[in-house]
């Protein structure tokens, strides 16, 4: 039976303002769902992070970074470290989202780095993987997640070891921002696949815990129908998680 608490995460990209999104945490923090049922995160632009920390004050709401470097220092100009993160109260960082990837160059290398070291500092990465529509198309969806998994995990790979804290997001890139969302089969046999591949590669407890989220066009009328499936933990939610009216309707899925 499936003991994985569900985790509903918002992405606010490079969107808000320090005061809308003081305004909207707010909104989050009242009436959130009953944090023993459902963990809730929130992903500001780095600008609001200190800001919309303050503002969580004791509520029970976790607070990520949508990118970070791997490395503590140096001359990395326009990068931030994760003791950088640390320091203005992050507890997760989103790593590998498609649009870093597809954007700005980001490799499973690259990725594969930035997960070890938010490990080793004590951050939860909550790493994004997907395929596009183009690879969908020519049904080589299982091919695609199972490089991107191999390379952006190849360290905990080499350790023999993944933290069953890490998070893994799987991300279609052709449900981002588009309006078009995976059916709750097609998303369930991805995320099957996924902690397959996480029992092959560690061992079937690790599978077991680690929580796997689905991102693509999640809103209020059809989070119900993903969280349905087993193997589907919660959601990284884009678009939706702007407003509190569409973002709390989502974390109470369940009623």
């Amino acid at each position: 039976m499936n003991q994985r608490k569900p985790f509903m995460a918002g992405n606010w990209k490079m969107n808000l303002n320090r005061e809308e999104s003081v305004a909207l945490v707010t909104a989050i923090a009242e009436e959130a769902p009953d944090p023993e049922r459902v963990d809730v995160l929130v992903a500001p632009p780095f600008t609001s992070i200190a800001t919309v920390r303050e503002a969580i004050g004791n509520k029970p709401i976790f607070l990520a970074a949508q990118n970070m470097h791997w490395e503590s220092q140096g001359a990395y100009t326009g990068e931030v470290s994760p003791t950088m993160l640390l320091e203005v109260g992050c507890t997760h960082v989103i790593l590998g989202h498609s649009e870093r990837r597809s954007l700005f160059g980001e490799t499973d290398g690259m990725i594969d780095r930035k997960a070890n070291s938010a490990c080793n500092f004590g951050l939860t990465p909550i790493v994004c993987i997907g395929e596009s529509l183009e690879e969908r198309e020519q049904e080589r969806t299982s091919e695609v997640i199972a490089a991107q998994l191999q390379g952006s995990l190849r360290s905990f790979r080499r350790q023999k070891v993944l933290p069953p804290v890490v998070i893994v997001a799987y991300e279609p890139v052709w449900a981002i921002g588009t309006g078009k969302t995976a059916t709750p089969e097609q998303a369930q046999e991805v995320h099957n696949q996924i902690r397959q591949w996480l029992a092959a590669q560690f061992d079937g407890n690790t599978a077991e815990k680690v929580r796997i989220l689905y991102g693509g066009s999640v809103k209020p009328d059809n989070v119900k129908e993903l969280m349905s499936m087993p193997d589907v933990d919660g959601a990284l939610v884009g678009g939706a998680s702007l407003k509190a009216s569409s973002f709390l309707p989502i974390l109470r899925f369940y009623l």
